[in-house]
């Protein structure tokens, strides 16, 4: 899939306070007197062109004599007027130069207006190939009427005589112009047909409507049609000179279309005519009734048309075979709860002998059963401070004899106090039931996420979307990497590869690895890279520099649609009211998980942080979702920046209070019992979940699956990024050339794109020997400097001059 490019240029201190040219240009004054200037220079132009017709022959002496005072020119608007006339008519395009100043009044127009600047320059075009046309066409007039076409059309004319003839130019022209309407005005021979067959049809109408309209002798007209005329005279006086007639119309006006309903009422008008005696009497007039028809009108505009005729588009008919996963790749486990009544019993009595001890009565208990937490909701006696049973939190775990107890005072949203105890034998929560629920099943969320199961032992699912990014922390060794391969295992059962792209981060080399197998499918990379799981710290650095520019893009393309997010951008493209050739394209979301970032910041620092930033803060709108996973989020790992932007976090079991409030900004990560127990937050309520268990023979068996069916031609293209230091150029000697040198120029110059990507897809080459090589071949003056994430402009224009630009070095 192609992608934009988008260079990013460092812009220095000084040079922020210089005002900018292009700037200055964009005001609506600078456009207003730009505006003017074109229209007074079109009717400049065009006094010039008619006084020139008339005076060119007593000017010709005033052509190129602008200094000398001596000379006078006839041209109405003088020297100037007659030297451009000389120059656009008679050494141009004839009568065709015209078509410049109305041309240029027409662009006067359109920056007045402030027209696309892509509208201009399309106007331009047809412009340019009609003057050309009408010059080379009035070449065939006489030569001493070469002033009609000018010498430019003249010579033309000669000279395609020489090969066509006269008959075979006429020929030629003809197709030309043929070709320039159907093209300049969208004409099709079907439309001229359609054209004469309803003139056709209107002629019998109204040579119908006459035969039918007879006027007979006598003063009285009827007919029995539907249009009813009645005409009758009354004579009021024998002798008097005035008489009046009474016209009746009734249903005068027929049906006009489906949509409209119109029936005339019937009227009676008295008219007033002067009567003439009898022997002077004219002769009848008979009456034309011309019926006008009303234009027909479109009923659907042309988006809905192309989606009656075509449907709304599909981004998934590609890979339309693509077979989802299915549930028997994942483990069943007995996940059976054993409620034992004595325990619970046991931890009941436990719990209000402790607090009796405080002088704390207790009013209710109740139990809800977990897989491995048990919740017991307490409802103090009246009078009783909750901050006194919240500070009795380790002598409760004293007297339970249990490691994770962790008091909720109060419960959001209940009048009560929770206690959460963990279970003496806990039970798995296999991926295979968080997955098969039906309401992971059933879920209409964009990015849903299988976490695992609550408390009360119901599925937990959350939307990647709406948080926009995840952070994920707690110790070694208590769920992290399992977590991860938790919430990319829900968005492959759930998302097409069509909706959904993956960037996977792993400083540690072994955690992602699996992934690899569905390159083709979910992956998402750089054009030079040849393994899509980053594990290098500087190709993670030019992967989320690739991925700010794409997030630019993304803007950029959501601006042209004016929609606020990607959502509402694909529903618009689906519906086939964007057009591909205006560079639009159905944007997949992209989901970039890093593993271990605490690694990246010790190794990268700033050049990680910075685009992190960037995405954390801009890139929810546009569909990139970040989920990073570390140790420990302190303040030198993820600044307050990058912490702002996520507030949905997870938590696993830390080793201190202080870590838990830097991973939440609350306490309770410390009280966690381990293996996959975990704290959920999206900025409000706190959530104790049981992650879901997903085995590395599990996720190897899903990668298998999905690896073995038809994929993309290869995995989706970020943006390339080059940084500054690559683009040095430097002297390299003949002699020290790469043997692929040679070959490697002919592909520049017969593609004329010098992009490192290039050479790597036609030579089957790396990135680093691909770089080598197009450094000297910028050495060599093949290709041209630097110019960010642009491919580098190519200096020779064909084999042949690259054939004698090696060939003058081997002889230096």
């Amino acid at each position: 899939m192609a992608k934009k490019k988008q260079s990013t240029k460092k812009i220095s201190s000084s040079s922020e306070n210089k005002p900018s040219v292009f700037a200055f240009l964009k005001t609506k004054q600078t456009q207003t007197i730009i505006g003017f200037f074109l229209l007074f220079l079109a009717f400049f132009l065009c006094i010039a062109f008619i006084s020139f017709f008339f005076n060119w022959q007593e000017d010709q002496s005033t052509i190129s004599q602008l200094s000398n005072k001596a000379v006078k020119s006839k041209n109405l608007l003088g020297k100037i007027g007659a030297n451009l006339s000389h120059f656009f008519i008679y050494k141009g395009f004839g009568i065709g130069a015209f078509i410049i100043a109305f041309q240029i009044f027409r662009t006067g127009l359109f920056v007045l207006f402030q027209q696309k600047f892509a509208k201009i320059i399309i106007s331009w075009n047809w412009a340019l190939i009609a003057m050309l046309w009408l010059s080379i066409t009035l070449g065939f007039v006489n030569d001493k009427f070469a002033l009609l076409s000018g010498i430019i059309g003249f010579e033309i004319n000669e000279y395609l005589q020489t090969f066509t003839g006269k008959t075979g130019l006429t020929i030629i022209l003809i197709f030309v112009l043929i070709t320039y309407l159907v093209l300049r005005y969208k004409l099709t021979f079907h439309e001229f047909l359609e054209r004469l067959k309803q003139k056709r049809a209107e002629k019998e109408q109204k040579k119908q409507e006459e035969d039918e309209l007879e006027v007979p002798q006598n003063d009285s007209i009827e007919t029995d049609q539907s249009n009813k005329v009645n005409l009758t005279t009354t004579p009021t006086e024998d002798k008097k000179e005035k008489s009046e007639f009474e016209l009746s119309v009734e249903n005068l006006t027929p049906t006009i279309s489906k949509h409209s309903d119109v029936s005339a009422k019937k009227e009676k008008l008295t008219l007033t005519v002067e009567e003439k005696n009898e022997e002077d009497s004219e002769p009848e007039v008979e009456i034309d009734v011309a019926i006008h028809r009303e234009e027909e009108h479109e009923t659907e505009n042309l988006s809905d048309k192309l989606v009656k005729d075509f449907g709304e588009f599909d981004p998934t008919l590609e890979l339309a075979n693509f077979k989802f996963p299915t549930f028997n790749l994942l483990k069943q486990y007995n996940e059976t709860i054993s409620i034992d009544p004595e325990e619970l019993e046991a931890n009941k009595d436990r719990i209000v002998d402790t607090l009796k001890n405080y002088k704390i009565g207790i009013a209710e208990i109740k139990a809800t059963v977990g897989p491995t937490i048990t919740l017991y909701e307490i409802v103090p006696e009246a009078g009783i401070r909750i901050s006194k049973i919240k500070n009795l939190e380790d002598d409760i775990a004293l007297s339970l004899s249990a490691l994770g107890i962790r008091i909720i005072a109060p419960i959001p949203g209940k009048g009560t106090i929770g206690i959460e105890v963990p279970n003496k034998k806990s039970t798995i929560v296999s991926m295979h039931s968080v997955i098969s629920s039906k309401k992971f099943q059933e879920s209409t969320m964009e990015l849903p996420i299988a976490l695992g199961k609550t408390i009360s032992n119901e599925t937990f699912v959350i939307d990647l979307a709406k948080m926009p990014h995840l952070l994920m922390a707690g110790a070694t060794g208590q769920g992290k990497s399992v977590g991860l391969n938790a919430v990319l295992t829900s968005l492959l059962y759930k998302k097409h590869p069509a909706e959904v792209k993956f960037i996977l981060v792993d400083p540690k080399k072994v955690e992602l690895t699996l992934f690899n197998k569905i390159e083709r499918h979910y992956l998402a990379k750089l054009p030079d890279v040849e393994e899509a799981i980053i594990t290098d710290t500087t190709k993670v650095v030019h992967t989320l520099n690739s991925l700010c520019i794409e997030m630019d893009n993304r803007y950029d393309l959501l601006k042209a649609a004016m929609v606020r997010n990607i959502k509402e951008y694909n529903i618009k493209f689906k519906k086939r009211k964007l057009n591909p050739n205006d560079g639009h394209q159905f944007l997949p979301y992209i989901v970039l998980v890093i593993d271990e970032f605490a690694d990246l910041i010790m190794t990268a620092g700033k050049e990680v942080e910075t685009p992190i930033a960037r995405l954390a803060q801009l890139a929810r709108a546009i569909g990139i979702h970040l989920i990073v996973a570390t140790q420990r989020p302190s303040v030198n790992v993820i600044t307050g920046i990058i912490k702002a932007n996520f507030p949905a976090r997870i938590a696993f079991r830390v080793t201190s209070k202080i870590d838990s409030r830097t991973i939440l900004d609350a306490g309770g990560a410390d009280q966690l019992i381990g293996r996959g127990d975990l704290l959920y937050t999206a900025g409000n309520d706190i959530n104790r979940i049981q992650c879901a268990f997903v085995d590395t023979p599990e996720v190897e068996k899903i990668t298998d699956f999905i690896g073995s069916q038809k994929a993309y031609s290869e995995a989706f293209l970020l943006p390339e990024y080059v940084d500054d230091e690559s683009g040095t150029s430097i002297d390299i000697d003949i002699a020290d050339r790469d043997k692929l040198f040679k070959e490697a120029a002919e592909i520049i110059v017969t593609a004329q794109q010098g992009s490192a990507s290039l050479l790597q897809r036609k030579l089957k080459l790396g990135y680093n020997r691909a770089g080598r090589l197009i450094d000297q071949l910028e050495a060599a003056g093949i290709v041209g400097g630097f110019e960010g994430s642009k491919a580098r402009q190519v200096l020779v224009p064909d084999l042949v001059a690259l054939d004698a630009l090696l060939e003058n070095e081997k002889n230096i």
